[in-house]
């Protein structure tokens, strides 16, 4: 079968969660969805010799570097790269042969949930994306990490629509503008931190559940990575009329609440993977 061939699906019972897929996984013989997905991602069931999945935590221990394959320079990575994700790890083995598939599972309840796919400080993404340091001046009004009244001066803006921290509709047009090229140009190594993730724990698939809990099903998704990236960050890059950035179907606002209020946030709805038309 064509994993073009495979689209989404509604299964009986929740398993809107990373603990339950991989229950399914390790019971890849006889768990029908467990064998749908292995043959999405190109494997002929017939071939397999046997399926480990395992759970990758927030995180990982030193210790534990062997569990989960990788070496040091991997968990370096993994330390400065993590995300707010649920990841699994599936070590599929065919004869002699060792392949490893990591997974990141989106989680929603309805179409219009939301959810976090990366979350840092203004400098932890100067650092990875290497944007000057103008643009991280406004990035930190934006989010509140700088308070705008104390600015006041040096931006010229005198009104606020929120005290606490400046919009991007509030900026300088030529700011704003600045912003969006920036964006933009770099849109290619920005979806690809937030969403794929860097070293050897980053995500090959992506994996959207929606929980039915009136009838007890689940329909679920399942998308080569570079394809989810394609979907959530084609389009324009553009300031949303509440003042935060639209990249394609990415939004990145300020994270606000509790904790971290004053970190930068990516977010997407995952239930628009369905949307998808092989």
């Amino acid at each position: 079968m064509n994993r073009a061939d495979l689209g989404s699906k509604t299964a009986k019972g929740g398993f809107a969660n990373e603990k339950v897929i991989c229950r399914k996984f390790n019971s890849w013989k006889r768990d029908k969805e467990a064998q749908e997905w292995l043959k999405i991602m190109g494997y002929d069931i017939k071939k397999l010799f046997s399926v480990k999945a395992i759970q990758v935590p927030t995180k990982i221990k030193k210790s534990d570097l062997s569990k989960f394959g990788i070496n040091r320079e991997d968990y370096e990575q993994f330390v400065r790269f993590k995300k707010a994700d649920a990841q699994i790890r599936i070590i599929i083995k065919i004869g002699e042969i060792l392949k490893i598939e990591n997974l990141s599972l989106k989680k929603a309840n309805s179409n219009a949930d939301y959810n976090q796919i990366d979350k840092r400080t203004i400098d932890d993404y100067q650092e990875m994306w290497n944007f000057d340091d103008e643009i991280a001046f406004w990035l930190k009004l934006f989010t509140g990490e700088l308070k705008p009244e104390k600015y006041s001066r040096k931006t010229g803006i005198k009104k606020f629509k929120d005290k606490r921290r400046l919009f991007l509709n509030e900026m300088p047009e030529n700011i704003q503008n600045k912003i969006i090229s920036f964006f933009d140009k770099n849109r290619i190594i920005i979806i690809g931190d937030i969403i794929r993730g860097r070293g050897g724990l980053s995500a090959d698939w992506m994996l959207v559940t929606r929980l039915n809990r009136e009838n007890n099903t689940t329909t679920w998704i399942l998308k080569d990575i570079n394809i989810a990236m394609n979907f959530f960050g084609g389009g324009e890059v553009r300031i949303s009329p509440r003042g935060s950035l639209y990249v394609g179907k990415i939004t990145m606002q300020r994270k606000g609440g509790t904790p971290d209020p004053t970190k930068l946030q990516f977010k997407i709805k995952p239930c628009q993977l369905f949307e998808m038309r092989e």
